[in-house]
């Protein structure tokens, strides 16, 4: 069988893309390797998706998505992608299941947060440790959070924290700062921030929920022991795109499109995380998806 749609990946942006591609009457086939609704799944709460004022859970947000999908006759197939061939016709995804087949492509897997690999990292993450500031800020009013990383997402998700949180740490392993220089004038006065320089994270510790984490100063390796609710991972996210070939990506491997969705090779889309784009969330994941479907649905009418 070719389908008339292969989607890779079955985050916000991927299974958006099935609902408008479903709706259109396409046939669908969605292809991943973990739970349907991607990333946000490991959320407990989202608050800023339009449409829920009470805000919903990260895991019951995919089992909508993934419903919405369904019933319009998404297939979805839970399986490691291995290869792709973008430029034949029709187009092929080499997964662990097998080989399929597709007249268009949207590329849709998003990315993976870089992680410290330390004790109690997997165990607590979700529970008190976030990669999303946005996502996550508020529920963590008149707490104590830290933040890992020295860029220019450590600092601005660190000024962004102090709209909620009583007390910021940002945690860094070098003697200075890799934000651009108006940034880190900003973080350096802030008076709810406490920079601990030369500093890693070495465990984090908690039952239920992050309850503290174990801090080691790089240059003199003393220890310290700090209470917190939570805390961000800042140090670098990879973008799930190394199976991709023949299509154009930045410095850092991101699918480079245009507004459309578009990739350099007809009817192959990148929607989403994966792309090269401002802002990374859910709601913009969405559109991307419906504009990708919507642009390969004409692409394959003609």
């Amino acid at each position: 069988m070719v389908y008339d749609m292969i989607i890779l990946g079955a985050g916000s942006a991927g299974l958006t893309a099935a609902i408008y591609a479903g709706r259109a009457g396409l046939d669908v086939l969605v292809v991943e390797n973990m739970i349907p609704g991607g990333e946000i799944t490991s959320t407990e709460q989202m608050d800023n998706y339009p449409g829920f004022p009470e805000g919903i859970g990260g895991m019951e947000f995919g089992q909508l998505l993934e419903r919405h999908a369904r019933r319009f006759g998404a297939e979805l197939l839970s399986s490691t992608i291995e290869g792709v061939e973008l430029r034949e016709e029709p187009k092929s995804v080499r997964t662990s299941s097998g080989m399929y087949f597709g007249r268009s492509v949207i590329v849709a897997t998003g990315t993976s947060p870089s992680l410290l690999d330390v004790p109690g990292e997997n165990e607590l993450s979700g529970r008190g440790i976030s990669f999303c500031a946005t996502c996550d800020g508020p529920f963590f009013k008149h707490k104590r959070v830290a933040v890992i990383g020295g860029g220019d997402s450590a600092v601005e998700e660190a000024l962004y924290l102090t709209r909620f949180a009583e007390k910021v740490f940002l945690i860094h392993r070098r003697d200075k700062l890799r934000a651009v220089q108006v940034l880190q004038d900003k973080i350096i006065k802030h008076p709810q921030v406490e920079i601990l320089w030369d500093s890693v994270v070495s465990e984090f510790i908690g039952e239920d929920r992050l309850e503290k984490i174990i801090v080691k100063n790089v240059k003199d390796g003393s220890i310290s022991e700090i209470p917190v609710d939570g805390t961000f991972l800042y140090v670098g996210r990879i973008p799930k795109a190394g199976f991709i070939e023949g299509v154009e990506k930045d410095s850092q491997g991101y699918i480079i499109t245009n507004e459309e969705m578009e990739t350099g090779i007809p009817g192959v889309y990148a929607a989403g995380d994966i792309r090269r784009k401002f802002l990374r969330q859910v709601i913009t994941a969405a559109a991307d998806g419906a504009i990708a479907a919507s642009v390969a649905l004409k692409y394959l009418e003609e």
